[in-house]
């Protein structure tokens, strides 16, 4: 009799200490769960600030200068975080893929739309740009095998008709053709980038390909260091100060929260939440800016954000 109740006791104690081993790990993975929806907010609220700064410094620094100056003040803020980090550099083909996404999204399209927001107002290029995360679903599935979620497509249908909304209730005067192929080739390149790092991201951490790919858009654009200086050394201490906030927050911030997050979840699913960026880019004109948006603005900002909760959901 006391030799089974040892038995029963000692079972119990093993059995104890396995579920405090096991308990561990399952409350890290919960945390974990919220870190992700977390990045993302903080990426949304970082790329939505970024409209607000560069409509800031628009007649004080061209495109391709504003473009170089954030990714010069990204590059160092990354680095400092990824030699700290000491993971190692991206070879072979993950640089190739890290390189390409450098090109087409830190450099391209920073220019690129910076130039477009020259031609148009933002509510078009808004739209515009918006287009982006649908082409990211498509090429996901395509390229990616990740398929046609019935709640993405019909989250990102209500969210789209949400920025439609948006940039009719903001638009103003005509339409420039130059603009709206520009806010195009914009929103080529923002796909592309998007699904060129979701590869890259296979073998490469977060933090070093956010870092290697930043340094290498930077390098892309340094042919235009020479206008960036004459732009810059003239600039006002507020310019100077918004282009250091551009290349810390919605840069080594925001992208490095990015792809955080794309390492973690659906390049489609997590495109689709940046549908949100114009209805809180509008409600942070408003608080900070004081230009209250018009009524149909307001809807389609409500729209928007319904769509990224719809394409939030699992089918």
């Amino acid at each position: 009799m006391l030799a089974r109740s040892s038995v029963q006791s000692l079972a119990m104690t093993t059995q104890a200490v396995a579920d405090t081993r096991l308990a561990k790990p399952r409350a890290m993975a919960a945390r974990r769960e919220w870190l992700v929806p977390l990045a993302v907010v903080v990426v949304l609220l970082a790329w939505a600030s970024a409209f607000i700064v560069i409509r800031a410094v628009a007649d004080s620094v061209s495109a391709g200068p504003l473009a170089l100056g954030r990714l010069v003040v990204g590059s160092v803020a990354l680095g400092i975080l990824a030699l700290r980090h000491g993971q190692p550099l991206p070879r072979g083909r993950a640089l190739i893929f890290v390189a390409a996404y450098g090109v087409l999204w830190f450099a391209g399209y920073g220019v690129v739309l910076n130039i477009a927001e020259q031609h148009l107002d933002a509510g078009t290029t808004a739209m515009l740009v918006a287009v982006a995360p649908v082409l990211v679903a498509v090429g996901a599935a395509v390229f990616l095998d990740e398929g046609f979620p019935r709640t993405l497509v019909a989250g990102i249908a209500i969210a789209f008709s949400g920025i439609v909304l948006i940039a009719s209730g903001t638009a103003q005067g005509g339409i420039d053709g130059l603009g709206v192929v520009l806010g195009l080739l914009a929103a080529l390149l923002y796909a592309s980038g998007v699904l060129t790092q979701k590869v890259a991201l296979r073998s490469v951490d977060a933090l070093t390909a956010t870092w290697v790919g930043c340094v290498i858009g930077m390098v892309t654009l340094l042919p235009l260091l020479p206008q960036a200086v004459d732009e810059l050394s003239a600039a006002s201490m507020s310019t100077l100060l918004a282009v250091v906030y551009l290349g810390l927050v919605p840069t080594a911030v925001g992208y490095g929260l990015w792809a955080y997050a794309l390492a973690r979840m659906p390049a489609g699913r997590l495109a689709s939440t940046t549908l949100a960026v114009p209805a809180i880019a509008i409600a942070m004109s408003w608080l900070l800016l004081g230009e209250v948006p018009t009524l149909l603005a307001m809807v389609g900002g409500a729209l928007a954000l319904a769509g990224v909760v719809v394409s939030r959901r699992r089918s």
